[in-house]
């Protein structure tokens, strides 16, 4: 499609000068060529596009293609599908493949499955070698092969030592460490420690599992001067941890999913394994919480934490089901449902600006002569997602065939 018009759409970018005005954007050959009222250019394609949103396109953070290695869960064809129906134009890759994302060949070989869509791909280079643990990867290697920062993805580095040579390690070319907030040691229960857990009989993980490791990793990267993420926050304290740290100065940018928005630990009264996530759900408290940092600005960005697992993987007793949820088809409409009140323009800061920013991604905006890269949604659109219609090879997709409302329309 060389050429295409959307008319009467309302555009949602705050780093745009036509933020919050409805108008047409004429696109040629991958490039916004004009926006203004009422154009009378003669594209291939036109999109009537009253009452929904444009924003620069949406990036899925820390999501698990599984390929190399466990492409019976997802392949980084089927998760690129994915993606795009999800509304989302990039995707940032966690390391956890079988070998890891960890040396500059493999950062390569990923790449390269993925030339040619539509849908762009970014990766985290691992940590470490193997993702043990242990020793550090080749990480400056990595950098120079498109690595856009560093994490061990689902295996939050343990040891403290390795963390800080990490940190220090990426200064040389102002890098950036990510990290999952979960202390192995404290994390060995099956869903959040309190009232829930006691009642459904299951061993908990309590919230300093979590905060530990937030205030731990805050210090070091006080410490190094360097840049920390932390994605997938779920809890209060952590919250607290993030907004001082910011306040003095620290370089800690935070993420939190679509489903610590939306879900309690209270959904696994029916020991559902598709609510078996890490870090665990919370209660409805600490939802509270994030939903009010997202408001005030603590939480910088959403993570999707699209982790994909095959029917074998969840279903089976509660203990023994792997965790995670496939969530990047559904993101939106989770979103929507959790927080109904955030603006267009806050979203498009959410899922693109704050992530593009972070991560040091070409910047996406919504003005003439910028590349097209945009996502087209609503909030009103009611629909059903199917099996027919998933993209993604995950089983553990939340919300199937459940009415949905706000819709993703095309990137």
């Amino acid at each position: 499609m060389s050429s295409m018009l959307i008319k009467n759409v309302s555009i949602a970018d705050p780093d745009s000068g036509f933020n919050g005005k409805v108008l047409d954007i004429y696109i040629e050959k991958g490039i916004i060529k004009k926006i203004g009222k009422q154009l009378k250019e003669k594209p291939q394609q036109v999109i009537e596009a009253k009452g929904k949103y444009l924003s620069p396109g949406w990036i899925s953070l820390m999501a698990d293609f599984a390929e190399p290695g466990y492409e019976h869960r997802e392949t980084i064809d089927s998760g690129l599908n994915a993606a795009a129906n999800g509304g989302f134009s990039q995707v940032i890759l966690v390391p956890n493949t079988d070998p890891g994302i960890a040396n500059k060949s493999t950062v390569e070989f990923v790449q390269q499955r993925a030339a040619g869509h539509k849908v762009r791909l970014n990766v985290l280079g691992a940590i470490s070698q193997k993702l043990e643990g242990k020793n550090l990867a080749e990480m400056m290697e990595m950098y120079y092969a498109g690595a856009k920062a560093f994490s061990d993805g689902w295996k939050p580095v343990q040891n403290a030592g390795l963390l800080q040579k990490a940190l220090e390690y990426v200064k040389a070319f102002d890098g950036l460490v990510v990290q999952l907030p979960l202390m192995a040691s404290l994390a060995d229960g099956l869903m959040n420690e309190g009232e829930n857990s006691v009642k459904f009989g299951m061993p908990g993980i309590p919230n300093i599992a979590e905060s530990l490791l937030v205030h731990r990793d805050i210090e070091l990267a006080r410490y190094t001067g360097s840049k920390l993420h932390i994605s997938g926050i779920t809890t209060a304290d952590s919250l607290a941890l993030i907004k001082k740290a910011k306040k003095e100065g620290v370089q800690v940018t935070c993420s939190v999913t679509p489903y610590h928005l939306l879900f309690t630990d209270a959904e696994l009264v029916s020991y559902n394994s598709l609510f078996k996530v890490d870090p665990p759900l919370r209660t409805e408290k600490d939802r509270k919480a994030l939903l009010k940092a997202l408001e005030d600005g603590t939480i910088d960005c959403i993570a999707v934490h699209h982790k994909p697992q095959d029917w074998d993987a969840k279903v089976k007793e509660f203990e023994y089901a792997t965790s995670g949820m496939a969530a990047m088809e559904l993101a939106w409409p989770m979103l929507l449902k959790a927080a109904p009140n955030v603006s267009p323009e806050r979203w498009a800061q959410l899922c693109s600006n704050n992530i593009s920013r972070i991560f040091k991604l070409d910047k996406a905006t919504i003005e003439e002569g910028a590349a097209a890269n945009f996502t087209l949604f609503d909030n009103t659109t009611s629909w059903m997602l199917n099996k027919e219609a998933v993209q993604s090879m995950a089983y553990n997709i939340p919300l199937l065939d459940t009415e949905l409302k706000g819709k993703a329309v095309l990137i």
